[in-house]
């Protein structure tokens, strides 16, 4: 399946790209999404005619996320108290949730699923750096340290 791109998508294209995706792709996710449209010859024409304004709007957002990114390289690391056994070990986990949560808290706004978290929750205490996707373009690391509550 043939879909014109109306946004940056990570690990796919940018804004204004023709790319082939499987269908199940493009018809359920990408479309519905509003990340792309499919590539028929009057989508395209309408496309040449909102491409100013789409990559306006992608630079504006850019520049949002980019503000962002700085924003949160800025704050000091983010301290979350969990119940902890003896060793370290916590009852039950931090996750990308409690990590949203406690940089919201902090100052800086971040979704959910913003936080990527490779290894899986945080389960032990100690300190650990937390990737965050602001954008397909912009990425930003803060400093998550567990401490175990009192």
């Amino acid at each position: 399946m043939e879909v014109i791109l109306l946004k940056n998508v990570e690990n796919l294209g940018s804004l204004g790209d023709k790319v082939s995706v499987k269908a199940g792709f493009g018809r359920n996710y990408l479309i519905p999404s509003g990340n792309a449209v499919p590539a028929t010859d009057d989508n395209l024409t309408a496309f040449e005619a909102r491409r100013a304004e789409l990559e306006k709007e992608a630079a504006e957002a850019l520049q949002v996320a980019t503000g962002r990114k700085d924003r949160l390289e800025a704050l000091p690391s983010i301290t979350i108290a969990c119940r902890a056994g003896d060793e370290g070990r916590l009852f039950g986990s931090v996750g990308s949730t409690d990590i949203a949560e406690a940089v919201s808290v902090a100052g800086v706004e971040v979704q959910k699923h913003e936080v990527r978290l490779a290894e899986g929750a945080f389960r032990v205490a100690g300190e650990y750096d937390v990737e965050l996707h602001l954008h397909a373009d912009v990425k930003a690391v803060v400093k998550v340290e567990v401490v175990p509550e009192d």
